[in-house]
């Protein structure tokens, strides 16, 4: 089990309310960005090309706060950007752990040594850190030697000191089966992290790099030769088996982009993590304003190559839950990586 089980639940249990209430439209994920600056410049990001005036720009613990409760989601991602350049990241955990969200800071891990004292295992915190190979690959695509060694050694500290750890994978054109297959190993065997979080790049057009990012007939060519190797049992992985089989194109599916509503220094970003449409000021405005048919696959080119969890991982809980009883065992599929008997 990639996720612990109060978190399974917990989620469980809100998919069954939403479900009971008729809605059609809620959050599953917070995707809170209190900050775009970051301390790396990865060639396959499309977050921190923005005016020095907007990277300086943070957001409060209050606001963080405010908008998880605004959103209503029982987890919150927290990303960015690089959240440990915050300099009250702490306090947005803590004050985030306090309302009882489930909360996964996602980090490059540089300055992880800097923050464990100041944070607290807890049941309901959970750090993410982004990995995408072994040494050689991670530092080519974070652009910078040493990075690779960093985050293993503060993987290797956080653990030490109790706190859950799981990292974040993004496959690019460079990311071979092989090698992934030989990097999920050692991720489950030698640094025996929680559970593991995959998802292929999304084809930034302000990326500095372009050639890194894969098609979507390739993207399913990837993930199927790396999801049926014999080491895939063994693998924790933080995702529902429909969306894996997705990844493998076994199956058609359309993205739930307000599943995981972005919070971001300048609002709430339309219409999705990945795709800027620009900002409102609400939640409400989001969820009700926003024309959502306008996008996903086959409706906007932005969506052509796109198959990343953050728009579709929610479509695959949405696809089970036909009842409330189906809903719940959907929540425990989503967060234990098991399938539904």
């Amino acid at each position: 089990m990639g996720i612990p089980m109060s978190e399974a639940m917990a989620v469980s249990r809100y998919l069954v309310k939403q479900k009971l209430q008729g809605k059609k439209r809620y959050p599953l994920v917070l995707m809170l960005e209190p900050l775009w600056r970051c301390n790396l410049a990865c060639v396959g990001c499309g977050k921190i090309q923005h005016p020095e005036s907007i990277l300086s720009t943070y957001l409060s613990p209050e606001e963080c706060w405010a908008a998880a409760e605004e959103c209503g989601a029982p987890v919150v991602s927290i990303a960015g950007g690089e959240p440990l350049v915050h300099p009250q990241i702490d306090e947005i955990v803590q004050g985030l752990v306090e309302r009882k969200r489930f909360v996964h800071l996602c980090t490059n891990a540089i300055l992880l040594n800097r923050w464990l004292p100041k944070l607290e295992p807890s049941k309901y915190f959970t750090f993410t850190v982004h990995l995408d190979g072994m040494r050689e690959l991670h530092d080519e695509m974070v652009d910078r030697e040493g990075v690779f060694d960093k985050a293993v050694a503060g993987i290797r500290e956080a653990k030490r000191l109790g706190f859950r750890v799981s990292t974040n994978t993004t496959v690019f054109g460079d990311s071979s089966p092989e090698e992934m297959r030989r990097f999920f190993n050692f991720l489950m065997d030698d640094l025996k992290i929680d559970g593991m979080q995959i998802s292929p790049g999304y084809d930034y057009p302000l990326a500095p790099d372009q050639s890194v990012f894969l098609k979507r007939p390739q993207m399913i060519q990837t993930f199927r030769k790396l999801l049926t190797m014999p080491d895939r049992a063994r693998w924790r992985f933080n995702h529902t088996p429909m969306f894996l089989d997705f990844l493998q194109g076994k199956l058609p599916m359309q993205c739930t982009a307000w599943g995981n509503p972005t919070r971001t220094p300048l609002g709430w970003q339309r219409p999705c993590y990945l795709m800027n449409e620009g900002y409102v000021q609400t939640f409400r405005e989001l969820l009700e304003e926003t024309e959502w048919d306008r996008y996903g696959y086959g409706r906007d080119a932005r969506c052509t190559n796109c198959m990343a969890h953050c728009g579709y991982e929610a479509t695959a809980v949405t696809a089970t839950m036909k009842s409330p009883f189906e809903g719940l065992k959907a929540g425990m599929a989503t967060l234990t990586g098991r399938k539904s008997a």
